[in-house]
């Protein structure tokens, strides 16, 4: 062989060894995750705080009576659930008024703030007695012990936040399916103390994270855009932890087309390369290394040596990983997750030029 085959080779090994590595890791995370969520349900027997429920609301969700119903009927004694909207004529009012919830107009005025900051702010500015908080999105449906999940690690006073991720429950076509497998990222990234950020769908945090100084950062910093990034860099300044509790997991059902995937897909790599710029460049190297991998993996073992098949231990890795995430969908979805990769680092390379997001029907600038 020539020596730029060589190179070649020797180099797609390397890749296959660190990729190797980090599966491995990836099982030993989640094993301890396992162990902190039973530690936090322990220390959190005896701690029931008082919590408001705050829900920011825009237009009408795909099933937004039974979200609403859903974080009302919860297994807790001391809790309120307070719906924010832009105007009284807002369409998701209706559906708020069904559930007998109570709700607000925002009214808090924040240029640099999104809509959904805008309304989290002008919740906490008029409920001020609660001794925790709870952010949950509109488009979520959770169990009875969702709320007691997510408020138990706040008994440890090492904990800022406390958060979960969604489960995208496909319900309309191929990129319904799609999206099911891109939110395993967010799982993923959830297992990791390192890489663990607060999601704003679903997040809880006591009252003492309130400060002037938080409340002006969550107003007027160059990330009130996003509710996820600030109150993740609040925790994180302050030194404290977050954790992640997969039991009660929200569901988001999803009906997406090609055109809803794409926008939303690529909205959320650019919230999160706005919080995180090490994303970009660690997105961009794994997801990178992984379609190296794969195609190494193809071109090697047919115009090589089978021997080379052993490349396709890691694409086999992340279907075993993605099959009890993915609750038993259909078998076609497996021949779609080592594809992913080339999804998440298309929405990286896109997330790089993106200046302007469209959010819930407004447009927001990506401050630089």
């Amino acid at each position: 062989m020539s020596a730029p085959v060589d190179i070649y080779i020797g180099f797609s090994l390397l890749v296959f060894i660190m990729l190797t590595l980090l599966d491995f890791r990836g099982y030993s995370r989640v094993s301890g995750q396992e162990a902190a969520e039973r530690r936090y349900i322990g220390l959190g027997k005896g701690y029931h705080p008082k919590v408001l429920v705050i829900v920011p609301c825009r237009g009408k969700d795909l099933t937004l009576y039974e979200n609403l119903l859903s974080m009302k009927e919860q297994d807790y004694k001391r809790f309120e659930v307070i719906a924010v909207v832009d105007t009284a004529n807002d369409a998701s009012v209706a559906s708020i008024k069904r559930a007998k919830i109570g709700w607000m107009v925002s009214n808090v005025k924040a240029e640099a703030a999104s809509g959904k900051v805008r309304a989290i702010l002008s919740a906490l500015q008029k409920y001020k007695d609660h001794d925790v908080y709870v952010i949950a999105d509109s488009d979520i449906t959770v169990d009875g012990l969702w709320l007691r999940r997510l408020v138990e690690p706040l008994a440890d006073y090492r904990i800022g936040l406390s958060t979960m991720f969604p489960y995208f429950k496909p319900v309309g076509g191929f990129w319904s399916r799609i999206k099911l497998l891109w939110g395993f990222i967010g799982e993923g990234l959830m297992e990791g103390e390192a890489t663990r950020f607060g999601w704003g769908g679903s997040m809880a945090f006591r009252k003492d994270m309130l400060n002037k100084g938080a409340l002006d950062f969550l107003k007027n910093s160059r990330y009130s855009v996003s509710d996820d990034v600030c109150l993740t860099k609040i925790v994180k300044q302050r030194g404290l932890k977050i954790a992640y509790t997969r039991m009660s997991q929200p569901i988001v059902k999803s009906d997406d087309g090609y055109s809803k995937f794409v926008e939303w897909s690529n909205r959320q790599t650019a919230l999160s390369i706005l919080g995180y710029r090490k994303n970009l460049y660690l997105g961009l190297l794994f997801y990178g290394a992984e379609i190296w991998n794969l195609l190494s993996a193809i071109i090697l073992s047919l115009l090589v040596s089978p021997l080379f098949l052993v490349f396709f231990l890691h694409p086999i890795q992340s279907e075993i990983k993605t099959y009890p995430r993915a609750r038993g969908k259909s078998k076609l979805m497996w021949l779609l997750v080592p594809l992913m990769s080339i999804v998440y680092f298309a929405n990286l390379v896109t997330a790089t030029a993106t200046k302007e997001i469209t959010w819930r029907g407004r447009r927001y600038r990506l401050a630089a």
